[in-house]
């Protein structure tokens, strides 16, 4: 059977949550391919580069800002699982102003995210807010901060659900990134340098990942149950309502990529980095079908 490593970039079932399925539904020993899960979060792109990675947002970011050849063969989903959450008294991104947010550096694909939502709300996030960087990690220190009042607001990903941890303290969630700004975020992407993407293991991975994007659409129960080992904070009821509405809605039946919300998004981080845009989304994403399953 051969190995794969699969690197993730940032923690939460946002990137780890079709992964985590194919893993315990079988679906990798159902295509006969071993993968080893691997937490990349800190790796530079030169390492990264040597395996399949999940974070499409960095690989994008790194195409364009080092010209690795990234290619990528399947998609999750193309909204950023992020949430920008203030503490009461905030009700619009408008009204982040001279207000302290906790934000992922600009170097970062949650970074560039964030940074673009602010602009298109008017914010300049070079000198209309008072910055709090820092990197994505469990966002644990962004709650201890909101509860102090240490920052006003901050970008946080999915290692909770937002909605649920918002209401309990009675904070805002004054946006979810997705819904403002759109690019393939997660799913597989691999380095033609040193990963053939037509690799029987790799093809075989991808195949996998689509299965489980299936169970995510069609088997709630199952997603759920999964689901709720990433968010063990929440109750199963908050797991079902964040599932119904940024899981269920927002994921790829099929890990097919929008190429028109593909080219715009590249567009608007190369915009964001202040480069080039050097490659067409064609170029980038490659998602047509895979050859056929050898489960069953």
């Amino acid at each position: 059977m051969d190995t794969v490593d699969l690197a993730y970039v940032g923690r939460g079932p946002h990137e780890e949550l079709v992964a985590h399925i194919a893993d315990q539904e079988d679906f990798y020993a159902d295509e006969g391919v071993h993968v080893v899960l691997r937490d990349g979060s800190v790796w530079d792109p030169q390492r990264l580069r040597r395996g399949a990675t999940i974070g499409l947002g960095r690989t994008v970011l790194s195409r364009l800002n080092t010209g690795i050849p990234w290619v990528t063969l399947t998609v999750n989903t193309h909204c950023p699982l992020f949430w920008f959450l203030a503490r009461p008294g905030l009700e619009t991104l408008q009204d982040l102003a001279g207000r302290r947010l906790a934000i992922h550096p600009p170097h970062t694909g949650p970074g560039v995210f964030a940074r673009i939502v602010l602009r298109r709300a008017g914010i300049d996030p070079d000198r209309d807010i008072q910055p709090t960087v820092r990197m994505p990690g469990d966002f644990g220190m962004d709650l201890r901060w909101l509860r102090a009042g240490t920052v006003d607001a901050a970008v946080v990903g999915d290692t909770f659900a937002a909605d649920a941890v918002a209401a309990e303290h009675g904070w805002r969630v004054l946006a979810f990134v997705g819904d403002h700004f759109r690019i393939p975020t997660t799913g597989v992407a691999v380095d033609p340098t040193f990963t053939d993407p037509d690799d029987p293991a790799i093809q075989a991975l991808v195949r996998a990942h689509r299965r489980a994007l299936k169970v995510i659409h069609e088997d709630p129960d199952t997603t759920i149950r999964h689901l709720a080992t990433f968010l063990g904070g929440q109750t199963e009821e908050e797991v079902r309502q964040h599932y119904a509405r940024y899981y269920k809605p927002y994921f790829t039946t099929d890990g097919q990529v929008d190429e028109a919300v593909a080219a715009q998004a590249i567009t608007a981080v190369a915009a964001e980095l202040g480069v080039p845009a050097t490659f067409t989304a064609a170029e980038f994403y490659r998602t047509e079908p895979v050859g056929a399953t050898t489960h069953g």
